[in-house]
């Protein structure tokens, strides 16, 4: 269950990153390429930490695809992005593939 905390930080760093990115304005603003830049190092360390005990592919799928559909929910109500049915719909397989791997998977120690 560790290694699962720690995966989380790093999807909650990489949102973060993500989400400053964007306040970044191309990397033309300090402080918010600062922080994109701390939350991807943190992330990919956070990330690199899991890969001692889960699968890459697995540790990728979860990390990759936990990011997008929260990123997608930060940008709904932060940015006031809309998303269109398909890409709720998008999301929400993505949701379920994330779902199929951790409770059926024999590659994901649980």
């Amino acid at each position: 269950m560790h290694t699962y905390f720690i995966l989380g930080a790093a999807i909650v760093l990489e949102i973060i990153a993500t989400s400053f990115l964007k306040l970044s304005e191309s990397f033309t603003r300090l402080w918010p390429s600062v922080i994109t830049a701390v939350g991807y190092a943190g992330s990919f360390y956070c990330l690199s930490l899991t890969l001692k005990v889960l699968p890459i592919g697995v540790v990728y799928a979860i990390w990759s695809g936990v990011g997008i559909v929260l990123t997608g929910i930060v940008g709904w109500f932060v940015f006031k992005q809309r998303l269109d049915a398909a890409a709720i719909g998008g999301m929400a397989l993505i949701v379920a593939g994330v779902l199929v791997i951790h409770l059926f998977s024999k590659s994901a120690p649980h």
